[in-house]
This record gives structure tokens, C-alpha cells and sequence, in this order.
């Protein structure tokens, strides 16, 4: 925001300080990565839809084209070196930086008894169920109970006027687009030859609609699908992709890059296919995001007046608080009585809490461990 405030607002004047605040709000209020939300919508209002999308892919595609690479010379590289040994730090490091966003988000969105008692519930649910599934359940869920509960009765006339002035047949292909891909994954059979490729899509499409709050949601969603579920990655390679993406500039989104390549690897693909899982799940999970705030910004104006819209997001964000809680317990359960990572998560948690270092620093730090130790 600093970044964005700076180079489009006071040296560029392309929008100003207040359509910049309401569009980063705007973003919070959609699933998808609000950085890369809030990026497309300065071009959107600077030159359209064109812009939109070229602004789109110089964002995404540095960071995404390295993690892909990382997937390919990572399934290269594990048999013919030591490249387990060296990572063996930066994984329980990996699981601090989770524990650590998870410690930021409950601190930013669990402030009430209900935005409490829903991270409990979903936490105690994914828990139990770990299951994808669940998933998009408890965000509805959370959606409705918070927006029930903290809107007044009497914004029902200005929510019947919003949407009397919306376009149907806008609505009709958004809607339509969204379950057409969405569907699309179940109706490819295993057998196919692209089988996989396309059910790759529709699963990071999926996910990709329910991620609120952010690239850090990424973790327990894609965690529970690709590795506990469908056992795409084990999670060492899980956790050592995303150390990876820490370290580098760019959207968390990223990290899709690397999970589709290195699923497409471990089901015996070459080059051509690793790369092609790479492209479909940057398009997959980016693909929802971009669609809802290209539809959304002409009419934000009017959208921006329901608070029973903006009150749902803490509902949402709650049960995201959950679903990072979960995460972290299925990720450190495996280090079992083993009492080194423990210290190692501990103290990434401590260096990100109670010092300037950033996340990057202390993942190289656990590199040079591995390689020194």
C-alpha cells in the first residue's frame, strides 16, 4: 500500500489517496490475492480492461516463471543430492512463519465473541473432517452467521436498490463463468490424457473463489487438498516450496506455480508437463480474483454503502483464523518428539514477532544451517 500509495497517487496522480484506500478496502471485502486485486483496479480505472491485464501479468509472472523453475530443479535435484539435508532447517522454519501469520490474523480479526467462537468452530470442524471439501462450507457458514448478527434490519431497501440497477446479463455471464470452470474438473474423466492438467485447474479455480484474507490462506486450503487429500506433494516438498516463495518478491499467490509443477512431476511428467501444471494453477487460482474485480469496481460506488457486504468479511475472516490454526497443527504434528524443530519454529516465530527481521533473512538463515550442520 506504502509501495502503491507513493508511485500512483503522489508522483503519478493516476487515482487519488481516497479511490485508493476504497479500493484496497474493496479488495478485502473479495476472495483472491487483495494485492494483486488492488493493482488491477488502478489500471482498470487508468486504461481499462487491456491495461488490467497486461498490468496482471508483469505482476504475476516473475515470481510464478521462478517457481516453476524451483519445481522442476527440485524433483531433479532431490535424487542426485543432498538437497533433503540442506532443507531439513527451513522446513519447521516454514511452519514458524505459518504459526506467525496465524498469530497476526487472530490478532487483527478475532475481536468479538462471535469472530472468537467462529475460529473455534472451524478449527475444531477441519480438524475432525480434513477435508477439502469443508472448506467452502465454513466460509458461507461464517459469511451468514457474522452478517446476520452485526447489520441492522433497516438496509434492506438500499440493498433492493443496489441490485435493481445492476446489469442481469453482467451478472448471468459472471455467475456462468464461474461454475463453468468450476464444473469443469468433474466432468474430465481420470483416463483422460489431460486429465490431470485440467483437474489441476479446477482445483486451484476452487480454491482460488474461497481464499479471503490473502496469500497466507493459502496454506491450510492447499495443504489439506494437494498433500493430506490427494497426495499430489508430500510435505516436505510442501513446506520447502513455501520457504521458497518467502524468500522471494512477488505475490504469495506464487506458490501455486510451484505446486502445480511439482504435482505434475510427481505424477511422471516431463519438462512440457511440469510447466504446463505450473501455467494452469497461476491461471486457476488467479483467474477468480481478476474476473470478481474486473465485474465488481464499475459499481463499487453503490456496493460500498451495504454494510451487511462488509460485516460478512469478518465472519469470513474468522473461520480463515481457524483454518490457519489448522494448518499449523497438521504441519508440526509430524516432527512428533523431535525437540529441534520445535526450537527452530519457536524462534522464527520469536525473530518475526519481537524483531525487524523479515521472513526472507530467516529462511536463508535456515539454508546456511543446512549446509554448514
Amino acid at each position: 500500500m506504502a509501495m502503491l500509495l507513493r508511485e500512483f497517487v503522489e508522483k503519478r496522480h493516476y487515482i487519488t489517496e481516497e479511490e485508493l484506500i476504497e479500493l484496497n478496502a474493496l479488495t478485502q471485502l473479495l476472495p483472491g490475492p487483495s494485492s494483486t486485486q488492488t493493482l488491477v483496479g488502478i489500471a482498470w480505472k487508468v486504461g481499462g480492461l487491456r491495461l488490467a491485464i497486461i498490468t496482471f501479468l508483469i505482476w504475476i509472472l516473475p515470481s510464478a516463471g521462478i517457481m516453476c523453475m524451483a519445481a522442476i530443479s527440485y524433483k531433479i535435484l532431490a535424487d542426485k543430492s543432498k538437497i533433503k539435508e540442506v532443507l531439513r532447517f527451513v522446513q519447521p522454519i516454514a511452519v514458524g512463519i505459518v504459526a506467525y501469520a496465524t498469530y497476526t490474523f487472530a490478532n487483527r480479526f478475532l475481536k468479538s465473541r462471535v469472530s472468537t467462537t467462529l475460529a473455534a468452530g472451524s478449527l475444531i470442524v477441519t480438524l475432525i473432517l480434513q477435508n477439502a471439501y469443508a472448506f467452502p462450507i465454513l466460509i458461507l457458514l461464517g459469511g451468514i452467521v457474522s452478517s446476520a448478527l452485526e447489520t441492522p434490519a433497516q438496509e434492506s431497501e438500499l440493498r433492493l436498490k443496489l441490485f435493481s440497477n445492476v446489469n442481469p446479463n453482467k451478472v448471468t455471464y459472471f455467475i456462468g463463468i464461474l461454475l463453468f470452470f468450476a464444473a469443469l474438473g468433474a466432468l474430465v474423466r481420470q483416463t483422460s490424457p489431460f486429465s490431470l492438467p485440467i483437474r489441476l485447474f479446477e482445483n486451484f479455480y476452487r480454491n482460488g473463489i474461497l481464499i479471503f484474507g490473502g496469500g497466507q490462506v493459502l496454506v491450510p486450503l492447499m495443504y489439506t487438498e494437494f498433500v493430506q487429500a490427494k497426495h499430489y506433494l508430500t510435505r516436505p516438498e510442501f513446506l520447502s516450496g513455501y520457504a521458497l516463495q518467502q524468500v522471494l518478491p512477488g505475490p504469495t499467490f506464487s506458490f501455486s506455480s510451484f505446486l502445480g509443477g511439482l504435482s505434475m512431476a510427481n505424477k511422471g511428467a516431463g519438462l512440457v508437463g511440469q510447466i504446463t501444471g505450473s501455467v494452469v494453477a497461476v491461471i486457476g487460482l488467479n483467474t477468480p480474483g481478476l474476473i470478481l474485480i474486473l465485474f465488481i469496481v464499475p459499481f463499487w460506488d453503490d456496493l460500498k454503502k451495504i454494510t451487511r457486504i462488509k460485516n460478512s468479511l469478518s465472519g469470513i475472516n474468522a473461520v480463515a483464523v481457524g483454518f490457519m490454526a489448522t494448518a499449523l497443527i497438521l504441519l508440526a504434528t509430524p516432527f512428533g518428539l523431535n525437540w529441534l524443530p520445535y526450537v527452530l519454529m519457536a524462534s522464527a516465530f520469536v525473530l518475526l514477532k519481537f524483531t525487524k527481521i523479515k521472513a526472507p533473512v530467516i529462511i536463508i538463515i535456515g539454508i546456511a544451517l543446512g549446509l554448514m550442520i
